[in-house]
């Protein structure tokens, strides 16, 4: 495990086996060494395409930084053990797709509710079900926000990119770890799949985020408590000799269970979604392009913003004035950004690979300016053509 104080050896270990530079890589390989740099050294997954290079890149390279890669027999145990290792210092990370992810739902709330910082990384496929299980698709936007039950919070991410797929991994690690809570990479089989140059930097280069440890026995007995009114508690970890009682049930602030009081729920439920909306800013992340003087504005994520931008490109070149807005933070959604640049537009498309999730949730900022989804379905990405023929329906 790396814990603070360890980094030098750590970036000793990187520095030895990765040279910066540029490399031709699958996203898949971009996410697993942004996981590594970032800190990871444990993985805990079954194989599932198209998500299962991340698997054997972490297998074969976690060993070289003492790391573990543990080959689980199913997604539930996956999760399982990454939240166990979270809880002696490790941090962890897991990748599946979209049936995996469907089994790993209880255990994701597992991890919310016992604020555990583990990142999940979900390389969406075509489904329902089984679906098109090597073929890439978007339609996991809302199973990432509300997939486990009951009222929680989430952050989900969404890279671009292979190179966008390193750093976004990077900062999903230190979100999870700023603020001991679950963090999914919302990825897609397409880009997985993508090879591209990216350019992997010198270990000293990236930032690293460490949860916070109690600093004192008080604090390591209120696991679950705010000493520093960020909503953020200071995590004790298992085997360091602290006594830390950890369940999914309703807890009161030294962890010990409570499902009778109404107010321990309400205090704790709200304290955990209060830590993520007030740090709604530095969580949000977004691209825009052409903003400054639009009529028409596309709004995509993930792979279908690489297409989008070559339509309002191409839409540029012919007159038409047309902006895109790109979310990487897609849970907590930007909303407020989003609202002020509809004011004074005609129109809003959102091109995404399913038949209309991220235009549900910009239709909530949307107030009367038209929307239109942009949607295509089978595995096959949206092309640069087939979005320009949208904008020129609407300019």
């Amino acid at each position: 495990m790396i814990i603070r104080g360890d980094e030098p050896e750590q970036i000793r270990l990187l520095k030895k086996l990765y040279r910066p530079g540029n490399y031709f890589m699958q996203g898949n390989e971009a996410v697993a060494y942004g996981a590594l740099f970032a800190g990871c050294r444990f993985y805990a997954g079954y194989p599932i395409t198209p998500s299962s290079e991340i698997a054997e890149t972490m297998a074969r390279e976690l060993p070289k930084l003492r790391g573990y890669y543990l080959q689980m027999e199913d997604e539930i145990g996956s999760i399982a053990a990454m939240i166990g290792a979270s809880w002696t210092g490790f941090k962890v990370m897991t990748a599946t797709a979209g049936p995996g992810f469907s089994l790993m739902q209880e255990n994701l709330g597992y991890a919310v509710m016992t604020e555990t910082p583990l990142v999940l990384v979900d390389v969406q496929r075509s489904g329902p079900s089984t679906g098109q299980a090597t073929k890439g698709a978007q339609g996991d936007f809302f199973q990432a926000r509300w997939g486990t039950h009951g009222d929680h919070p989430i952050v989900a991410v969404s890279p671009v990119s292979v190179e966008d797929a390193f750093w976004e991994t990077v900062r999903a690690f230190n979100i999870a770890e700023k603020l001991r809570t679950p963090v999914i990479v919302l990825f897609d089989g397409v880009i997985a799949h993508t090879r591209e140059q990216i350019r992997i930097p010198d270990p000293e280069d990236v930032e690293i985020t460490y949860r916070r440890l109690p600093e004192n026995e008080e604090e390591a007995k209120l696991p679950f408590g705010d000493p520093c009114g960020d909503g953020v508690p200071p995590m004790p970890l298992f085997g360091h000799g602290y006594f830390t009682h950890v369940t999914g049930s309703t807890h009161k602030e030294n962890g010990l269970r409570d499902v009778y009081t109404p107010e321990v729920h309400d205090r704790l439920v709200r304290r955990i979604h209060r830590k993520i909306e007030s740090h709604e800013e530095e969580i949000q992340k977004w691209e825009e392009y052409f903003t400054e003087d639009m009529d028409i504005l596309i709004i995509s994520w993930g792979v279908s913003a690489r297409p989008s931008l070559g339509a309002v490109l191409r839409a540029r070149e012919e007159g038409i004035k047309a902006g895109l807005f790109v979310p990487k933070t897609v849970h907590p959604f930007p909303g407020k950004r989003v609202r002020e640049l509809l004011k004074g537009v005609r129109a809003v498309l959102v091109p995404e690979m399913n038949l209309g999730q991220l235009i549900l949730e910009v239709q909530r900022y949307a107030d009367d300016v038209p929307l239109r989804g942009v949607n295509k379905i089978g595995g096959v990405p949206l092309r640069v053509d087939e979005i320009l023929r949208e904008i020129r329906g609407v300019a």
